[in-house]
């Protein structure tokens, strides 16, 4: 049996932009199997050689040199990491360098600039606020105040996608389900008739929600492939109906999901 290979995320911050850039690049090479570490606010010289340390020991115990991914600021720290056994990939100096020789001018080097608080991070947090708010339809008070609402049946990713939208694009997004009541009635909630032109479908390949709900509710008539074929092909219909725009989201990531729906409706982030 082959052993994984290990992955590690070492940040002086959150981590969050040494994983993304890492898991981007090693997405690009199929099969691989990963042991992955994040090591976040590695801020100290002491830290640094802690990290290097358990990098080495995993290169000791696997034969195997560490993969590395660093978006450490300070010089001295990155110098120390530097060292370690492992392939150490310096994110942000790949960058950085030929910026600072463009533009003229020298990086301040200061920690979490990236995920500084100001208006751009309370306006994510007002967003996602009013995304949890206006979940799967709970509170339709207010509901004209979204930029987008997600419709489909449940278990489709709404309320991942809502949330995601919210998080990274700061997109006041609602998101609203489509019932058994609704189909029979073949007409839109009357909460979602005012916004039909804020409303975005998602559809998904009744297999795959079989596969998801019967994971939730194994055994139920909710979960039933039968029952998932109705509801997925009644809430298409009703999309086409209603001129409702629909992405099937069958095969796609949460962040695939968003960033799709960001493209092909023009929301400002």
């Amino acid at each position: 049996m082959s052993i994984p290979r290990s992955a590690f995320f070492i940040s002086d911050h959150t981590g969050l932009t040494a994983e993304t850039m890492g898991h981007s690049l090693l997405s690009q090479f199929d099969g691989l199997e990963l042991q992955r570490v994040t090591l976040p606010y590695i801020d100290s010289a002491e830290k640094a050689r802690a990290a290097v340390a358990q990098i080495n020991a995993t290169a000791s115990e696997s034969g195997q040199m560490p993969l590395v991914f660093s978006t450490l600021t300070p010089p001295e720290l990155r110098s120390i990491l530097a060292a370690c056994n492992g392939l150490f990939l310096d994110l942000f100096d790949r960058f950085i360098a030929p910026l600072e020789s463009e533009l003229g001018m020298t990086s301040s080097h200061a920690i979490g600039r990236s995920h500084a608080a100001g208006a751009s991070y309370t306006a994510r947090m007002d967003a996602v606020s009013y995304a949890l708010d206006h979940d799967d339809g709970g509170i339709t008070r207010d509901l004209q105040r979204a930029e987008i609402v997600l419709v489909g049946v449940s278990r489709c990713g709404k309320t991942p996608t809502s949330l995601y939208l919210a998080l990274q694009f700061g997109i006041y997004a609602a998101n609203y389900p489509l019932v058994e009541e609704d189909f029979a009635a073949q007409d839109l909630p009357a909460a979602l008739k005012p916004l039909q032109g804020k409303l975005y479908g998602l559809t998904i390949a009744p297999e795959r929600l079989h596969k998801i709900r019967d994971e939730r509710a194994p055994g139920s008539r909710y979960a039933a492939l039968e029952n998932c074929r109705r509801e997925v092909a009644q809430a298409q219909h009703m999309m086409q109906q209603f001129g409702i725009p629909a992405l099937d989201v069958t095969s796609m990531s949460v962040e695939e999901i968003a960033t799709t729906v960001v493209h092909q409706t023009g929301l400002r982030r």
